[in-house]
């Protein structure tokens, strides 16, 4: 089965919702110290088992989705339940390639993704949550396989990102899992 594209809108006549302001933290300092504003640590998911947490994730995205006012913004420039569901539908799916061209390649360089940009010209505001949620779910089940079919000795194998960033499979999967869990924390998932 393969994963419907996001929803576009370019006939659609509603009006955009205002611009988030893009954030611009390296968030890659996670990997080494943790995240203080929502409690990750990345030693307490080892490497094997982050496809169970993966899949584990998945029933409070669904469950933030299907809220009643899942589409509503908690303030104009602060993305709603859906946007931020769209996104994190986005983020398996951009780093199931990456972890695939790893897997694949040697120290691939990963084409630069505009999350900020994406999410306006999907339409993000206006996709339907409950396709998003199942589509959350899809595509984490697809990187939950591509993640248990890691042999022991490529963990270690290297991919970069295009400001220069350089991961190995190992925190790939734990800079991903950030993204997932701190997401949760600002819709209070």
């Amino acid at each position: 089965m393969t994963p419907s594209a996001p929803q576009k809108s370019g006939s659609s006549k509603a009006p955009a919702a205002p611009p988030i302001v893009p954030d611009v933290k390296d968030w890659t300092l996670v990997i080494d110290g943790g995240c203080s504003e929502c409690g990750f640590a990345p030693t307490d998911v080892a490497p094997t088992a982050l496809a169970g947490t993966v899949r584990d994730l998945v029933p409070r995205w669904v469950a933030a989705l299907h809220r009643p006012g899942a589409r509503v913004r908690p303030a104009p420039t602060t993305w709603s339940v859906l946007e931020y569901g769209a996104h994190v539908r986005d983020v398996h799916r951009i780093f199931d390639e990456r972890l695939r061209r790893m897997l694949a390649e040697d120290d691939p360089q990963f084409a630069n993704w505009d999350q900020d940009a994406t999410a306006v010209e999907e339409r993000y505001d206006l996709q339907d949550p409950g396709v998003v949620a199942d589509e959350i779910a899809h595509a984490a089940d697809v990187f939950a396989e591509r993640l248990e079919s890691v042999r022991d000795d490529q963990w270690d194998r290297a991919g970069r990102r295009s400001n220069g960033s350089v991961f190995t499979v190992a925190t790939l999967g734990q800079y991903f899992l950030h993204d997932v869990v701190h997401h949760l924390h600002d819709i209070r998932g």
